[in-house]
């Protein structure tokens, strides 16, 4: 073991016993936002963790201030709820003390694609090219297979698919060990993936490691590279709602200024702080605001080695991710709103019906709780048509009017750009069809 090493480390860890982390919960200073101030020795990626507490448990961060310079780390942090006003329930209050106070434990672990167990579910990570009905015909081939979909998460970007899901076995209700009984899914799933582009790739492979559901779906699309752009015109279409990112060298001093002025939208600053924090830049001094329905973002950065961005490609690489972190979660369209009992085939029954009335979905939450499934979609017409108001009320009445809301009006729907190759999840292009006329589905026994 290098000495020098091991003396800089056993340093860094009397450090931090000596300075524990501090967290004071401020409900009075500011008239419209809980103020969170958090200071702690400093470590590479205490910044993601402490943005991804908040905003996991839904909070929204309206402004930050950020200074991790040297070995101490100092952040302020206005946050509200999810009706956009301040933080009062006191489970929650008292979470974030433990979660950011001396008894905390940051760090959690990142992995590759895969097919993963824990003892409650088992976790199947896809990964392809975007076409219509694609969820539709894997939540399909799962039911077939006697799974139940517990929770999902569906993002698209860039004619790319990406999903986690997690499965129980439909008898016993728990997660699926069978070794033989994985390589099935696995395999009927690759077929089903295998029918989109065959320019890139698809994957569903065996992993035994876990991680953040909304991590992992980023690691996955910036592995497959969705951030180099595919369409030069659709680029000049999207110029408009594109965000606005710059990144130049500071000349006073090593750092790179990043700025960032875009749509503000929920958990905008966690998908571009663990997008630096992936790609192996440290964030030294940050300002976040959001004013009305805009945010802007600046970010002082280096990378992990020390050294600011070094050239222009390096340069267009930031930028494109960063761009493409923002728009992955982007929610276009309606926000259809499921909520019913759960049972199995409930997705699969859903997704269905949602490509019957030849909708597109950009986005899709599945969870559920207490044998109730919420699932969320952000619907659009298919192939840039408007959604017209009585698509909307076929598919209430088909799924059920009482469970089923829509948040905002149809008619305020703009087109989409014809020929668009992007977003085509859950599509209706094409009439549903039984997936055993194609053999790509065997009963499972």
């Amino acid at each position: 073991m290098n000495f020098s090493r091991y003396m800089n480390d056993e340093y860094e860890k009397l450090f931090r016993r000596m300075n524990p982390p501090r967290v004071v919960i401020d409900n009075e200073s500011c008239e419209n936002a809980t103020v969170i101030r958090v200071d702690s020795a400093n470590k590479h990626g205490i910044l993601l963790e402490v943005v991804q507490i908040l905003t996991d448990l839904n909070l929204t961060i309206t402004k930050a201030y950020i200074s991790s310079d040297g070995g101490w780390f100092m952040d302020v942090f206005n946050v509200t709820d999810h009706d956009g006003k301040k933080v009062t329930d006191e489970a929650i209050l008292e979470y974030i003390r433990k979660s950011l106070g001396p008894e905390s434990c940051f760090m959690s672990s990142m992995r590759s694609v895969g097919v993963t167990q824990t003892m409650e579910h088992t976790a199947v990570e896809l990964l392809g090219s975007d076409r219509p009905g694609l969820l539709s015909e894997v939540s399909a081939v799962l039911t077939n297979l006697k799974c139940n979909i517990v929770n999902a998460e569906v993002w698209t970007h860039n004619t790319r698919a990406a999903a986690v899901m997690h499965v129980t076995d439909e008898e016993t209700g728990s997660a699926i060990t069978d070794p033989q009984r994985l390589s099935l899914i696995k395999e009927l799933l690759c077929n089903v993936l295998g029918g989109g582009n065959k320019i890139r790739g698809s994957s569903s492979v065996v992993t035994k490691e876990v991680n953040h559901t909304e991590r992992r779906l980023h690691q996955m699309m910036f592995a497959d590279r969705d951030y180099e752009r595919v369409d030069e015109e659709e680029e000049d279409v999207d110029e408009k709602s594109r965000p606005k990112v710059t990144v130049v060298n500071w000349s006073d001093s090593d750092y790179s200024v990043v700025t960032i002025q875009c749509k503000d939208r929920a958990k905008l600053l966690f998908d571009i702080v663990f997008t630096l924090t992936d790609m192996q830049y440290v964030v030294f001094h940050a300002s976040i605001d959001s004013k009305g329905p805009d945010a802007y973002q600046e970010y002082y950065i280096k990378h992990i080695d020390g050294s600011p961005v070094k050239s222009d490609a390096e340069r267009q690489r930031v930028i494109q991710c960063l761009e493409a972190a923002i728009k992955r979660r982007v929610s276009e369209g309606l926000k259809l709103e499921l909520c019913a009992t759960d049972r199995v085939g409930l997705l699969s029954d859903v997704t269905r019906i949602i490509r019957e009335n030849s909708l597109t979905v950009t986005r899709a939450e599945v969870t559920t709780k207490g044998g109730k499934a919420v699932n969320t979609f952000y619907v659009g017409g298919a192939s840039g048509c408007p959604v017209e108001s009585k698509t909307i009320e076929s598919i209430r009445q088909a799924i059920g009017n009482t469970i089923l809301k829509v948040k905002g009006k149809p008619e305020e729907l703009k087109p989409a750009p014809q020929d668009s190759p992007t977003r085509f999840l859950f599509g209706g292009l094409f009439k549903s069809r039984s997936l055993a006329n194609f053999g790509m589905v065997k009963s499972y026994s």
